[in-house]
């Protein structure tokens, strides 16, 4: 899962970053709204993590043009305005979330599921495949209706490839769904993934495309 984290405090900044990739997501973390225009156009998000005063451009006038374009993102207002006026203005400009400052890390990662869970493509249903049920909210997975033990990094490259589960997804693809800006990709990581998928799944439910990258199995394989 990948966040974009938009807050223009150093410390704070920071906190968040490390408390969020402690659980395995992928976070980009810019400190200015018209940075975070840029990354909202050019990367897929499943979650943003949004201050309201920022420089550049305001997390509320950010927040407005992602509704005003239909963009269906869900955002979490961060910010220190704590009044009912500033709570209802923030959900009324289009926020799935608001959490006032300071709060507490567990809480955030709780209004993270929960939003990720509302915006979800097929909220609540479990995306499935060829024998595989992969559960996004309670991260379980399933082959034939037996239980599966994967690591984070594996459910998650599991999930890039049922998201795309009727093309081909590149590596390029995989690590984008893994890693955040500035993370260090090892040149090999991607291959180990799929290679301990293999293991679990059954080595014919992922293909190798070669030059390209890998997908699912179809009927024709």
């Amino acid at each position: 899962m990948r966040i974009l984290l938009v807050e223009d405090d150093a410390s704070l900044g920071d906190t968040i970053l490390s408390w969020l990739k402690m659980d395995q997501y992928a976070v980009d973390w810019v400190r200015r709204g018209d940075s975070a225009q840029t990354a909202l156009m050019t990367h897929s998000y499943d979650c943003v993590l949004l201050d309201r005063g920022l420089p550049g451009l305001s997390g509320d006038a950010l927040l407005a043009q992602l509704r005003a374009a239909n963009n269906p993102v869900p955002v979490i207002l961060i910010t220190a305005f704590h009044a009912l006026t500033d709570r209802v203005e923030g959900l009324d400009l289009g926020a799935d979330d608001y959490l006032v400052k300071p709060f507490e890390l567990e809480e955030m990662s709780a209004r993270i599921r929960a939003a990720v869970r509302r915006g979800a493509r097929q909220p609540g249903k479990a995306l499935t495949h060829a024998g595989i049920a992969l559960h996004p909210d309670s991260r379980q997975v399933t082959l034939d209706d037996t239980p599966l033990t994967l690591t984070a990094r594996e459910f998650h490259v599991l999930y890039a490839l049922l998201l795309r589960k009727h093309s081909i997804v590149s590596r390029a693809q995989i690590e984008e769904a893994l890693y955040g800006w500035g993370d260090e990709v090892e040149s090999n990581a991607i291959e180990v993934y799929i290679h301990n998928l293999r293991k679990k799944l059954g080595a014919a439910h992922i293909v190798t495309v070669r030059g390209l990258g890998y997908r699912l199995k179809t009927d024709g394989d």
